[in-house]
C-alpha cells in the first residue's frame, strides 16, 4: 500500500481506538495522544494501514468527546496540537494512515456558535441550530424522542424556543438545511485535510437533515417493552431524509479536493437504505460502515444470508466493509464467546471488502461488568437498568499484568476486569497460539495473498455450523471453513472441490497439513484452505 494509491482504503485494514482507553502518558487515568504515539510499534506490528481514533476535540466530555466546543482544536486532556502534529507525522513515518472522527450533526452547547445563537432570535448565528416555537398548547414542537431517552426537545427560557437535541440536551443539533453551517464545517475538514488526516469517519451521518416540516414521527409497531424508549417511535422525519445526500456528496468533493482521502459513514439503517449512502455514480461516502455482523443471529444460516443480501444490494463498483466491534457495541468475545471469538476473527479478515477491528478484540477482550458507583456512560444513567450501558466496551487496553494493566500509573477512568492479569498483550504476544497471534498472522496472509484482499466472493455451502466460502481472483483461490459450533464436523472436499493443504487455522497448530478427501474441523474451528498448485 503506497501513499498515492487512491483506493489504499480498499486494501487496507482499519484499526479504531478509543483514545481515553488506549494509552495514558501523564498518569491522569485517562488515554491521551502521547499514548497513542507510545505505543504505534505495538500497533504496527498488527499489520493494520490505519488508525482512526475517536474524537480528540475540545469537549466538556458530557459524552465522551462526541460533544464538541472546538472544531480545530485538541482536547486538553489529550494533549496539544504538538502532540497531533507529532501523531500524525509518526503514523505516516510508519506507514499508517490517520483518520479523524467527524461529529458535524452536534456540537456541544458550550460550543461559541451554540452560545451566539441561543443569545437572542435575532442573533446571526440563531438559524445555525434547530429552533422552534412551542406547540400551541405550550409544550413540545413535535414527538421526537432523544437517542439517549426522553423528549428530543430542550426550552431555552430567555428566548422562549425549543432547541432540538437528537442525544443529549447538552449536544444541540446543527441545521444543516443552513448553507453556513455546511460551509463552516467544511471549512473544518480543508483544517485536518490540510494538516494531513488521511480522511474522515462521520458520526450519526444519517441524522444530518431533518424533516422541513417537523412531522410527528409515526409509533414503532414492533417495539418491544424494555427495550430503549426513544425506539417506541420511527424516525421516519428526524433522520435519512432525501436532502441528506447532497451533503454527503458536498462532504466527499471536499475530501476529493485533497486526493487520496476516504470518506466514511455511521450510518445504521436498513440494507435497501443503506446503499444510498454511497450516493449517485459513488459520489457519496466510499464506505458507509456495514454494522451487519454486530446484531445477527451467530449461525451459519445467519451469516452467509447476510453477507449474500449485502454482495446482492451493492452499487455497480461499490466496495464493501465489515465490522465486527465498536464503541457503542457489547464486545464480540462477549457476543459470540471466546471460542467463537477466533472463528469471527477469521470471518472477518477472510471476506471481501475493508474491515475495521476495535481496539483490544485482538487479545480477546470481553465486556467488563460496570458498578454502578463506576457507570460514566450518559447513557445508562439516562436509561438505567435495561442494559444500555456502553461502558463496558471502553475499558482500558490490557497490556501487562500490572496493577493497572500497563495502561496508567494511575487508577483508570474506567474499571479493569480481573483477568486482565492474564489476557494481556504481554502474554498473548508470548504465546504462539493466542488470539493476537491469530489476528497477526490473519492479517498477514490477507496482505500477502491477493484472493483474500481483491478477490471475488463465492458462496459455497451454509448448514447447520458449518459455512464454507471461496474467495477468488486471477486464477488463485483460497476456501475458508468456518464451524460456528461446539461439536466437530468432517466435510468431504470431493463435493466442494477443496484444496489440498491447510494455509491457517484458528487454532494455529495445522499449517501446511495436507487434506485427503475429508477436511476435519474440530469444535469451534476455522481454516483457510489453499487448492493444489
Amino acid at each position: 500500500m503506497t501513499q498515492s494509491n487512491e483506493n489504499w482504503w480498499r486494501d487496507g485494514i482499519f484499526y479504531q481506538i478509543y483514545p481515553r482507553s488506549f494509552q495514558d502518558s501523564d498518569g491522569d487515568g485517562i488515554g491521551d495522544l502521547a499514548g497513542i504515539l507510545q505505543r504505534l510499534p505495538y500497533v504496527k506490528s498488527l499489520g493494520v494501514d490505519a488508525i482512526w481514533p475517536s474524537p480528540i476535540f475540545p469537549s466538556p466530555m458530557e459524552d465522551f468527546g462526541y460533544d464538541i466546543s472546538d472544531y480545530t482544536g485538541i482536547e486538553p486532556l489529550f494533549g496539544t496540537m504538538a502532540d497531533f502534529d507529532a501523531l500524525i507525522a509518526a503514523a505516516h513515518d510508519n506507514g499508517l494512515k490517520l483518520i479523524l472522527d467527524l461529529v458535524p450533526n452536534h456540537t456541544s452547547d458550550r460550543h461559541p456558535w451554540f452560545v451566539e445563537s441561543r443569545a437572542s432570535r435575532d442573533n446571526p448565528r440563531r438559524d445555525w441550530y434547530v429552533w422552534r416555537d412551542p406547540a400551541q398548547d405550550g409544550g413540545v414542537p413535535n414527538n421526537w424522542l432523544s437517542e439517549f431517552g426522553g423528549s428530543a426537545w430542550a426550552f431555552d427560557e430567555a428566548t422562549g424556543q425549543y432547541y432540538y437535541h437528537a442525544f443529549l440536551a447538552q449536544q444541540p443539533d446543527l441545521n444543516w438545511r443552513n448553507p453556513d453551517v455546511r460551509a463552516a464545517i467544511y471549512d473544518v475538514m480543508r483544517f485536518w485535510l490540510g494538516k494531513g488526516v488521511d480522511g474522515f469517519r462521520v458520526d450519526v451521518i444519517w441524522h444530518l437533515i431533518k424533516d422541513s416540516e417537523f412531522r410527528d414521527n409515526p409509533p414503532n409497531p414492533n417495539y418491544v417493552e424494555g427495550r430503549p424508549p426513544n425506539e417506541r417511535i420511527l424516525t421516519q422525519y428526524s433522520t435519512d431524509q432525501p436532502e441528506v445526500h447532497d451533503v454527503i456528496a458536498e462532504m466527499r468533493r471536499v475530501t476529493d479536493e485533497f486526493g487520496a482521502r476516504v470518506l466514511i459513514g455511521e450510518v445504521y439503517l436498513p440494507l435497501h437504505r443503506l446503499m444510498a449512502y454511497y450516493g449517485n455514480d459513488l459520489t457519496g461516502a466510499q464506505m458507509p460502515f456495514n454494522f451487519a455482523l454486530l446484531s445477527t443471529f451467530w449461525s451459519a444460516r445467519s451469516i452467509e444470508g447476510i453477507i449474500e443480501d449485502y454482495e446482492k444490494a451493492l452499487p455497480r463498483g461499490a466496495w464493501p466493509n465489515w465490522v465486527l466491534g465498536n464503541h457503542d457495541r457489547p464486545r464480540v468475545a462477549s457476543r459470540v464467546g471466546p471460542e467463537q471469538a477466533r472463528v469471527a476473527a477469521m470471518l472477518l479478515l477472510t471476506l471481501r471488502g475493508t474491515p475495521t477491528l476495535y481496539y483490544g478484540d485482538e487479545i480477546g477482550m470481553h465486556q467488563v461488568a460496570i458498578a454502578p458507583e463506576d457507570v460514566r456512560d450518559p447513557f445508562e444513567k439516562n436509561v438505567p437498568g435495561i442494559g444500555v450501558g456502553r461502558d463496558g466496551c471502553r475499558t482500558p487496553m490490557q497490556w501487562d499484568a500490572t496493577e493497572f494493566a500497563g495502561f496508567s500509573a494511575a487508577r483508570p477512568w474506567l474499571p479493569l476486569p480481573e483477568h486482565h492479569v492474564r489476557d494481556n498483550v504481554v502474554n498473548l504476544e508470548a504465546d504462539s497460539r493466542s488470539i493476537l497471534n491469530l489476528y497477526k498472522r490473519l492479517i498477514g496472509l490477507r496482505q500477502n495473498y491477493p484472493p483474500l484482499v481483491a478477490g471475488d466472493y463465492h458462496p459455497i455451502t451454509a448448514q447447520g455450523d458449518l459455512l464454507i466460502y471461496r474467495r477468488e481472483a486471477e486464477g488463485r483461490a483460497v476456501i475458508v471453513a468456518l464451524n460456528l459450533g461446539p461439536d466437530p464436523i468432517a466435510v468431504t472436499t470431493s463435493a466442494i472441490r477443496f484444496g489440498s493443504s491447510i494455509l491457517l487455522s484458528t487454532f494455529l497448530d495445522r499449517e501446511g497439513e495436507r487434506i485427503e478427501g475429508v477436511l476435519d474441523l474440530r469444535g469451534n474451528e476455522g481454516v483457510i484452505v489453499a487448492p493444489p498448485a
